[in-house]
C-alpha cells in the first residue's frame, strides 16, 4: 500500500444525484480524493430508474430496499461473500463506511475478515429519527447497535462538535472531528435573481423567508408557520413570504398548512444556488442534524440564518454577528431570533455580509485533505496491528530462545 496513492472503497446507501446531505458530502469527498490521485471504488444500491452499465471496476451496485417512512431512500443489501470474493481479487487499502445498514454491516464483516482498515462516518441521527416515525421504543436498541458498529472501526468521523459531545455521552469512543465544506463559487450572493423573486411575488424590498431541505417529520417544520406569523404580525408594513425549497413525505401536508407559501420542489446545482441567493432570511428549525450542509450553503449565499445552537450553526454562526441562534428546543427564542433581523434597517444587511465573508473561507479542499489524512492513519494503524501477531509468533516459536535483558 502506497502512502501516496490509496485504493479507497466508499460504502453508502445514498450517492449523487440523490439529494441529501450524505450524498452531497460523499460526492465531494469522492471527487476530491480522485483529484488527489487516489483510486475510489463505490459500493451502493442501484438508484431509481438506473440502468445497468458497462463493467466498472470502481463501482459495485447492489439490491436496494425502500426505507420505511422515507420514500426515495433505501437500504442496500449485498452478501458478505460477494464482497470477500471481490476484495480478494482487488484488495482495497481502506474502507469508508458512511451508512450502518445491512450494506455497511456486510462490508464491515468482510473487511474484518480480510484485515482491511475501516473508517466509519456518523452522518445520520437514526436513533433520534426513530421517535419521529413511531419507533421510540427502539431508540435505545438502535443506539446500542450503532455503538457496537462504530467501535469496530479504526475511527468514526463526526461532522460537528455538538455531535461528538452527544455521542460521547452515549458511550461512543474514538471519535474524530471532520467538518464539511461549501463551494463558495457556486453558492454566492452574486446569483441573486430579481426575476425569480418576481415569480415568488416579491419586490426588491420585500422579504423572502427561505427554507431549504428535505420535507420530513424529523426536520421540525411545524415551526415554520409560527415563525412566519410572528414576522408578519411584528412587521405588518413589510411583505414577507415563505419560500420552501425541497421535497419529501411532508410536502402535501405542509402545502395545506401553508397556503400562502411558495413550494419550489427539489433544486440542484446553479438553480439551487439561485434560489438561495434570492432569499433574505434562512430559517432552519431542525433539531436532529449531525451537521446541516444547508446552513453553510445559506451562509455562503449571504443570507441571514436563524437556527438552533448546534451542529453546523454552532460552529459557523456567531450570534448577532453572522447569524442568529436560539437554544435547542426554545421555540420562542427561535422566533425572536428571526424577528431580530428586521428590528433595525442595517441589521440584516450587516449580518449577510459577515455570513458570506466567514463561509467563503470554508472550502472543500481542506476537508478532503483531512479525510485523506484519516484514511492514511487507519491504514498505518492496520499495518501495525497485522504485524504484531507475526512478531509474537516468532518470539514464541518452539525451540527458540527467549531474549534476556
Amino acid at each position: 500500500m502506497s502512502t501516496l496513492s490509496l485504493h479507497v472503497t466508499l460504502i453508502s446507501e445514498t450517492f449523487p444525484p440523490e439529494i441529501n446531505g450524505v450524498a452531497n458530502t460523499l460526492g465531494r469527498l469522492s471527487d476530491g480524493l480522485r483529484s488527489r490521485g487516489h483510486r475510489v471504488e463505490l459500493v451502493r444500491p442501484r438508484q431509481a430508474a438506473e440502468q445497468p452499465s458497462a463493467s466498472d471496476d470502481n463501482l459495485l451496485l447492489c439490491r436496494g430496499w425502500p426505507l420505511p417512512g422515507y420514500p426515495g431512500l433505501q437500504w442496500g443489501q449485498v452478501s458478505m461473500h460477494k464482497l470477500l470474493r471481490r476484495w480478494r481479487r482487488q484488495r482495497p487499502d481502506v474502507l469508508y463506511i458512511a451508512t450502518e445498514g445491512p450494506l455497511g454491516l456486510s462490508a464491515l464483516r468482510a473487511a474484518r475478515r480480510l484485515g482491511i482498515a475501516v473508517v466509519s462516518g456518523f452522518h445520520t441521527n437514526f436513533q433520534q429519527y426513530s421517535s419521529e416515525y413511531g419507533l421510540g421504543l427502539l431508540a435505545r436498541l438502535l443506539t446500542h447497535y450503532l455503538r457496537w458498529f462504530h467501535h469496530r472501526t479504526h475511527t468514526t468521523l463526526v461532522p460537528s462538535l455538538s455531535q461528538r459531545l452527544e455521542l460521547e455521552r452515549r458511550g461512543f469512543d474514538n471519535l474524530s472531528l471532520m467538518a464539511r465544506g461549501v463551494d463558495s463559487q457556486l453558492f454566492t450572493p452574486a446569483r441573486r435573481s430579481q426575476t425569480l423573486r418576481e415569480q415568488w411575488g416579491l419586490g426588491v424590498d420585500d422579504i423572502a423567508l427561505l427554507h431549504v431541505g428535505r420535507l420530513a417529520a424529523e426536520k421540525n417544520l411545524g415551526l415554520l408557520q409560527p415563525c412566519l406569523d410572528a414576522l408578519q404580525q411584528q412587521y405588518p408594513q413589510r411583505c414577507i413570504k415563505l419560500i420552501v425549497v425541497g421535497d419529501g413525505p411532508q410536502r402535501s401536508a405542509l402545502e395545506q398548512r401553508l397556503p400562502g407559501a411558495v413550494f419550489c420542489g427539489a433544486q440542484r446545482g446553479e438553480r439551487l444556488a439561485e434560489h438561495y441567493a434570492s432569499g433574505d432570511i434562512f430559517v432552519f428549525p431542525s433539531l436532529t442534524e449531525t451537521f446541516g450542509n444547508v446552513v453553510l450553503e445559506a451562509l455562503a449565499s449571504g443570507l441571514g440564518v436563524v437556527a438552533y445552537d448546534q451542529a453546523a450553526a454552532a460552529q459557523y454562526i456567531r450570534h448577532g454577528h453572522s447569524g442568529a441562534l436560539a437554544m435547542p428546543g426554545d421555540e420562542a427564542a427561535f422566533i425572536d431570533a428571526a424577528c431580530w433581523f428586521l428590528e433595525e434597517p442595517e441589521t440584516l444587511r450587516r449580518v449577510r455580509l459577515n455570513a458570506r465573508q466567514h463561509a467563503s473561507r470554508q472550502g472543500w479542499p481542506a476537508i478532503v485533505e483531512q479525510f485523506e489524512a484519516h484514511l492514511q492513519a487507519a491504514c498505518r494503524q492496520s499495518q501495525v496491528s497485522m504485524a504484531r501477531p507475526t512478531a509474537a509468533a516468532i518470539a514464541i516459536k518452539p525451540g527458540s530462545s527467549t531474549p534476556r535483558g
